[in-house]
């Protein structure tokens, strides 16, 4: 430490006990505070923050929650045994030179063996510099700068708060997991106070965004500034619409009332809030405005520590005159817990006899507990791990609430949807005059639920928006659907061993805690690849309908309630789930429509709509109830004697369900009691009529692939030359190919930057489809490959990837004629007043071809003669056809093309060339075309006339 440090000024030291007065405009005070002085050894630790009201962390709004943990430390000797704590205070303002003179003064006159703060970053720099080279651990409670990351220059600083980093994580992850790139930021600060610019924030959340995003504006300006407000709020809704606000919590709400009264809250804008803190307080509700704050978390000794440091700020010393807890500081309960997590880690160095006061043996405990300020858990850089949410603002009644949408986990880094508590879905709906069994007792009821005729309950899934049951899979899907397959004829002895099934599930149901099912139907008989029925669609009422079922005659879905027991449809009034006697009745009616093989459910025969079925099972009609009729001749009588026993009015009167298991013993046909004896030859005869539907079903899926593959084949066959294409079909690898002669056409279309400009993007799309289908039809009548189109460039060759001779010129040749002569009656859709001009460029010269890529293989040409080609076509004049000196050779040589000396040009990397204009062809004479919506339709019934060349 220097020598010559400044003189600092007297310290005040009084005891808790004592009253005394703080005058807040007093600079520079210490303050000693005693809060127990029964313990033989005492430590004293550093206290630094500013006095003055108007900071958010002034100790006036949060020093008591450094005497509640203090005296929490004092009062539990499981912490520090015989040792105890005390504290000095010291107001620095803000200022970093008042910070480090009162810091060197509580380490050479107090000796101290912590500092807590400062809470200004521009002090927190200056001050940790020294408490780094004394090895003085130093506790940040309030957001540090950013230059506090670097571990090897501060090595004894604990950062109790998040790493600012962390908000930008969150971020990142939440736009990425909607899928937004293009964002904008805006923000700022009051220029009169340097820690409301929130500088070091912006940066931390800036950078990234320019990295991994197209950060299209950052604007940073004086939130407090109405005229700037306005401006800049104008300007950031022209260049994004995801928009993230970072300033403090009053220019925020300014900034959004702003960005409301322009009309950005319709829908088409999205706000992010960057709060690096647990989002708190009352503000307006805007619809599209999304707060990036720390999770909430719920700790039964914590509930009311806000409104402890509240009360305590009121006492001496502080003597604050705040009005509500609401004022207190959030930074508090940081305060708080780090002085918890020193307290901690020096119960180690006593334990092993250590110097207190030399920080470097303080070693931090990597904790997992709820503390005021959530849980504490630290990663192995020493940065907290602090989960986040993205919370919406809801208004709820007269209530604006927070509500998190989406959960951060900051040890993982990942993102996902806030999982609600499964706890207050199902009590929600609960009956207050009704004990009920808690939710987690009732879905570990149904894991106990075992039987080899009930599905398996392996939990719920409660995330939104998938909030479901989690349950066995049964492969054939349910009953109703096995009767319902057109293919499938069951016999007799099917039906008994799946009714049998039914009965078993039945019973052990019956037998266990839930003692009913109440929602038998055919539907809740799942079938699982044995063809073995297992019960689900029981217990959990609460969970899967929010409340316990009320029948009505509103409800729409009649036909669901074919198989409910008419005692059941008669209680109005009464919510119920079922009864062992209905679970019966049910039984009856799916037994019936086994045995019957009905398809349409039990009243398929009974013309009557759904709703008067219900009516009359509810009021027998002349007190005759409605039933499905029975005949002896299609069915058992022994079967038709249990169903009308299984499904008589008077539930009295109904047989258990071990005496309904024990007659279908009875009426099983080998009379041996066991129904499932003849399934296996049952499943064989199904087998060999499946593997015959198989047969079917494999020929047309066969024939289907046979299209496509065609199909396939067509499609590459457009894109490649047809032989390059059946060698990669084949597998076989396309080496590059040299060619001595060929011949290259260019083309673009005059003026075409111009027109994009006057049209819109499908206007543009629609008219070069019609042009380059125009072109398409016409290179088909031509030895020619179409080697691409980019824009409004035509590439084409000829004498490639088959030679042929030095046809190649004269094709290209007649084909640029044929071109020109279409242009000219061409008419463009959306200017049919305008009329459309192409550049025409030739050469002809050698070339190597080769097929480029895997993934979207392209035929693709190489040399310097597509150079020159794109030369010619460049140099070229409006609907004028350039040749260059080898291709008019080759034209001279055939005799019957009319060309124009056009002289000696110079051409861009190329030098100066003779070049000509292809003027003509004789004997050629293709007919006008008439431009319509489908040109390539028109133009293939107008060429036939055409001369042959």
């Amino acid at each position: 430490a220097p020598s010559r440090a400044q003189p600092v000024p007297p310290v005040l030291s009084a005891a808790l006990h004592q009253h005394i007065t703080l005058p807040g405009a007093l600079q520079h005070t210490h303050l000693f505070m005693s809060t127990n002085g029964s313990r033989p050894h005492k430590l004293l630790i550093g206290f630094q923050a500013p006095w003055n009201m108007s900071f958010p962390f002034s100790a006036l709004r949060l020093g008591s929650a450094m005497q509640i943990a203090v005296e929490k430390v004092n009062t539990n000797p499981s912490f520090l045994g015989n040792h105890s704590l005390d504290f000095v205070y010291m107001d620095t303002d803000c200022n970093p030179k008042s910070s480090l003179g009162g810091f060197i003064h509580q380490v050479w006159k107090e000796n101290v063996s912590a500092l807590f703060g400062p809470a200004c970053p521009e002090e927190a720099e200056i001050t940790g510099l020294i408490a780094s080279t004394w090895n003085i651990p130093m506790f940040a409670f309030v957001g540090q700068s950013s230059k506090m990351d670097n571990t090897d220059i501060y090595d004894s600083y604990v950062k109790i708060v998040p790493p600012l980093k962390r908000s930008s994580e969150v971020l990142e992850k939440t736009l990425e997991f909607y899928g937004w790139s293009h964002i904008a930021m805006i923000g700022g600060g009051l220029e009169s106070n340097t820690w409301d610019k929130v500088d070091a924030l912006w940066k931390t959340v800036e950078d990234p965004l320019k990295a991994k995003f197209q950060l299209t504006a950052a604007v940073k300006f004086d939130t407090s500034n109405p005229e700037l407000l306005y401006q800049n709020v104008k300007y950031i809704s022209t260049v994004a619409r995801v928009i993230v606000v970072l300033t403090n919590s009053e220019d925020s709400m300014a900034l959004l009332l702003e960005a409301e009264r322009q009309g950005l809250m319709n829908g088409d804008y999205v706000f992010f809030l960057v709060q690096h803190f647990e989002v708190s307080g009352s503000v307006v509700t805007f619809d599209m405005v999304f707060i990036i704050g720390q999770k909430a978390y719920d700790s039964y000794e914590y509930y009311d520590f806000f409104e402890q440091v509240f009360q305590r700020l009121k006492e001496h010393p502080f003597q604050s005159n705040l009005t509500s807890e609401k004022e207190v500081s959030p930074y508090s309960a940081y305060l708080h817990d780090a002085v918890l997590l020193y307290a901690m880690g020096l119960k180690e160095v006593l334990k092993d006899g250590k110097d207190p006061h030399d920080g470097q043996q303080l070693t931090l405990q990597t904790l997992e507990t709820l503390w005021a300020s959530g849980l504490v858990h630290f990663d192995e850089k020493g940065e907290r791990n602090l989960d986040y949410s993205i919370y919406d603002l809801q208004h709820v009644g007269d209530v604006t609430k927070f509500v998190p949408i989406l959960h951060f986990e900051s040890q993982t880094k990942t993102i996902r949807y806030q999982t609600i508590s499964l706890t207050s879905l199902l009590r929600t709906h609960t009956h207050t005059h009704k004990i009920l069994p808690s939710p987690k007792c009732r879905i570990q009821q149904m894991k106990e639920m075992k039987h080899e005729n009930l599905v398996q309950f392996f939990g719920v899934c409660i995330e939104p928006p998938n909030v479901c049951l989690v349950i066995q899979y049964c492969k054939k899907g349910s009953l109703k659907d096995v009767m319902n397959a057109s293919d499938v004829e069951l016999d007799v002895m099917f039906k008994l061993s799946f009714a049998y099934d039914i009965v078993n599930g039945l019973e052990f149901i019956h037998k266990s805690g839930l003692k009913f099912h109440g929602n038998l139907k055919p539907s809740t008989c799942l079938v699982d690849s044995r063809l073995q029925v297992k019960l689900s669609g029981f217990g959990l009422w609460e969970f899967k309908y929010g409340s316990r079922n009320n029948i009505t005659l509103e409800n729409p879905y009649f036909e669901e309630m074919y198989w409910t027991a008419p005692e059941l449809l008669r209680q109005v009034s009464h919510p119920v789930n079922g009864t062992p006697k209905g679970d019966i009745y049910s039984f009856a009616m799916i037994m019936w429509e086994l045995m019957y093989n009905s398809k349409s459910g039990p009243y398929q025969d009974i013309n009557l709509e759904p709703k008067e079925i219900i009516v009359q099972l509810r009021t027998p009609f002349q007190g005759e109830p409605l039933r499905p009729a029975l005949s002896d001749q299609l069915c058992d009588e022994n079967i038709n004697s249990l169903l009308r026993a299984c499904w008589s009015e008077n539930p009295d009167h109904r047989p258990p369900v071990q005496s309904v298991r024990t007659q279908l013993r009875n009426i099983s046909p080998d009379r041996s009691g066991h129904c499932h004896a003849n399934i296996l030859d049952n499943m064989v005869d199904k087998l060999e009529k499946y593997a015959n539907h198989l047969e079917d079903v494999v020929e047309d899926r066969t024939n289907q692939l046979t299209a496509e593959k065609a199909r396939a084949d067509k499609l590459l066959s457009s894109m490649l030359p047809r032989n390059i294409a059946e060698q990669l079909m084949a597998g076989k690898s396309v080496e590059p190919r040299s060619f001595d002669m060929v011949t290259i056409f260019f083309s673009d279309i005059v003026g075409f930057t111009s027109m994009c400009s006057v049209s819109s993007a499908m206007e543009v799309v629609t008219f070069l489809n019609d042009l380059y289908s125009l072109f398409d039809d016409i290179i088909k009548m031509y030895d020619v490959y179409k080697v691409e189109t980019i824009g409004d460039a035509y590439m084409v060759a000829s004498g490639l990837p088959i030679s042929n001779g030095n046809k190649h010129a004269l094709e290209i040749s007649t084909m640029a004629l044929h071109f020109l002569s279409a242009i000219k009656v061409f008419r463009i859709r959306h200017m049919p007043t305008k009329g459309l001009e192409i550049r025409i460029g030739i050469h002809s010269g050698p070339v190597v071809a080769g097929v480029v890529g895997t993934t979207m293989p392209r035929y693709c040409l190489f040399g310097d003669t597509v150079n020159m080609a794109s030369r010619m076509e460049s140099n070229s004049l409006p609907l004028k056809i350039h040749i260059s000196q080898c291709t008019a050779d080759i034209l001279i040589q055939a005799g019957s093309f009319e060309m124009e000396d056009r002289g000696e040009i110079e051409m861009k990397g190329k030098g100066s060339h003779k070049t000509y204009w292809l003027l003509n062809k004789i004997g050629f004479n293709p007919p006008p075309l008439a431009h319509s919506s489908s040109p390539a339709a028109s133009l293939k019934q107008q060429t036939e006339a055409q001369v042959d060349v």
